[in-house]
């Protein structure tokens, strides 16, 4: 098995969490899917975990980040075109969660960010690799 990556995210609501990602259009993995949490797959070995706050609590000893006055960290998402940036921020908007910042522009990058449901900061962008400025 090769490297994976789960982030562990605190919902408060697992099937209002459920139905905003799915509006987004990703799906989850019903091996790791039960009544505590579930698993949204973002790539081939990047994965979410949804856990309601009670269950993520067993993991740790700190208190869950306040999302409405702090940044536990900014998930970023590649994507291959800006239609396909634009159109998962159309589905965030219909699914109720909440644009932060105006759609950045930098030639070879665009980006646009939000806030899902339970406050937790993703970014969403497509970046021509072969367009990034040398520095020097």
């Amino acid at each position: 098995m090769g490297t994976k990556i789960f982030l562990n995210l605190a919902v408060k609501d697992l099937n209002k969490s459920i139905a905003f990602f799915t509006q987004l259009g990703f799906s989850f993995d019903p091996k790791f899917t039960n009544e505590k949490g579930t698993c949204l797959i973002i790539g081939e070995n990047i994965f979410a975990m949804l856990l309601i706050e009670e269950f993520f609590k067993t993991f740790t000893q700190k208190e869950i980040c306040n999302t409405t006055t702090s940044t536990e960290m900014i998930a970023a998402i590649s994507v291959e075109s800006r239609d396909k940036v634009d159109e998962i921020i159309t589905a965030v908007i219909q699914a109720g969660g909440k644009l932060h910042n105006e759609a950045k522009d930098y030639g070879w990058m665009y980006q646009r960010d939000f806030f899902d449901l339970d406050g937790h900061h993703w970014e969403i962008f497509c970046m021509d690799e072969s367009q990034i400025p040398q520095e020097g």
